[in-house]
């Protein structure tokens, strides 16, 4: 007996041909969850005739955790790690998120020198994501050398997250209050080299890549979204501003010490293709990584002696209410929607995240129709997803 809450598929439409004389089933096709673009573990079901997509359907799941209802059970402290493996290739921003929510209910106040050391390693994580975003869209679309070139700059930053906090991808590094371990002069040091070299790497790979004849036409007047698309879905992030509308928390809702930082937010403006297309998403993501260069190069000039925790009570408490924090991470604006019960728990009563992620795999279907499956390849990683995030 059909449950009365099972609205089934939906009804698979015929395609008629120019000719209008023959008429073909559609194919159900699996991309996923082994297929190397869907970015993670993501199924996304297909119906194409020959190599056109007439319909896609993501399926979720694969990663799921439980990581929302986890949170019930573990003190707010115990819960970084757990946030560190949402966005696994952006943990630091992910950390930032979470205790800037615990913080503002607890009313804590956060040294200044912890506040430009987040936004250091904030930065330079933003770098690290958009080098990983960069390297595996130009592997989706069959290129293998920018992945080698972008793996071997992430790497240097990888080993300075590495010696601050101890690990190379889960950090558990932004504690609440401030940060677990300070920079040493050496590594701020080696933080200005970089960039320094940083900025030049990206010129070579606009060379490489972003003004490459054959990239170009892979990805511009591909997956056009309008920003009447990214209102609709709830887009942000790269995403949002490849379709060409200004919006960055770090600069229109301004949160830490960001008010005090010179950088431009980069946006789609057709300069190949239109804006909105998958070309227009990625240069986003290049210039971004240049702006991010200019605010690490104003924290190291802002940066002098000083405390890197606050004072935190030993056991932490919230008093009784609800915050929702948003903050700006590589890929859109990661929200935490935290609840407490108060009566001395140690516990939140509630805590759900907001995944820009999440959002943005929403946008296939309507992304997908009429488009080669090549072209859908490209669609999905100009979105540049992290199924830990989604599936949580």
């Amino acid at each position: 007996m059909q449950s009365k809450w099972d609205i089934g598929e939906p009804e698979k439409p015929t395609i008629n041909s120019e000719t209008e004389q023959l008429k073909s089933e559609l194919l159900t096709l699996n991309m996923g969850p082994q297929h190397p673009a869907t970015h993670g573990v993501l199924r996304v079901e297909i119906w194409t005739d020959s190599e056109i997509v007439a319909h896609a359907i993501p399926h979720l799941g694969y990663l799921h955790r439980c990581m929302e209802k986890h949170a019930e059970n573990l003190d707010y402290r115990g819960i970084i790690p757990f946030v560190d493996r949402l966005d696994y290739l952006a943990s630091m921003s992910m950390e930032w998120g979470y205790v800037m929510a615990v913080e503002k209910m607890l009313g804590t106040e956060v040294p200044r020198r912890a506040e430009l050391l987040r936004i250091l390693t904030a930065e330079l994580q933003r770098i690290a994501s958009h080098l990983m975003a960069f390297g595996t869209y130009a592997l989706d679309l069959g290129a293998f050398t920018p992945f080698l070139y972008a793996f071997e700059e992430r790497e240097k930053i990888l080993r300075l997250f590495e010696e601050v906090s101890g690990a190379r991808l889960l950090y558990n590094y932004i504690w609440i209050g401030g940060v677990w371990n300070d920079w040493t002069d050496d590594q701020i040091a080696r933080v200005s080299a970089f960039v320094d070299n940083m900025e030049q790497e990206a010129k070579k790979y606009h060379e490489l890549v972003s003004l490459n004849k054959i990239f170009v036409e892979r990805t511009s007047n591909v997956g056009v979204l309008t920003v009447e698309d990214c209102f609709t879905y709830g887009a942000t992030g790269p995403v949002l501003r490849g379709s060409g509308y200004k919006w960055d928390l770090r600069k229109n809702k301004p949160y830490s010490l960001y008010s005090e930082f010179e950088f431009d937010v980069p946006v789609g403006d057709g300069e190949r293709g239109v804006v909105g297309d998958c070309w227009n998403r990625y240069i986003v993501r290049m210039r971004e990584v240049v702006e991010s260069i200019k605010i690490i190069r104003q924290v190291i000039d802002k940066l002098e002696p000083g405390p890197v925790m606050g004072k935190v009570p030993k056991i932490i408490k919230l008093p009784k209410g609800e915050v929702y924090v948003r903050s700006e991470a590589p890929r859109g604006e990661i929200g935490f929607h935290l609840v407490s019960e108060g009566n001395d728990s140690k516990t939140p009563y509630r805590l759900k995240v907001k995944s820009p992620c999440f959002t943005h795999t929403s946008m296939l279907p309507h992304m997908a129709p009429g488009q080669m499956v090549a072209d859908f390849v490209a669609s999905i990683g100009s979105i540049d997803i992290v199924l830990g995030e989604v599936d949580r």
